[in-house]
């Protein structure tokens, strides 16, 4: 996963406008406020509440 680091310092999640972390593992944005996991294909971000991934429920 290649982003730029400027990028992540602007972007937010849409749901809630919390800050973004980048999970190169998962290949994912994760949301630092309410755990939205946002894909990211082809070094873009997918920033749809729809294609987000929702944290798990313990």
């Amino acid at each position: 996963m290649n982003l730029n680091p400027a990028l992540l310092e602007i972007i937010v999640c849409p749901e809630c406008h919390g800050k973004l972390s980048a999970d190169a593992s998962a290949q994912e944005l994760v949301c630092q406020s309410c755990g939205l996991a946002y894909p990211v294909r082809d070094d873009i971000p997918v920033l749809l509440v729809d294609e987000a991934r929702r944290p798990e429920q313990s």
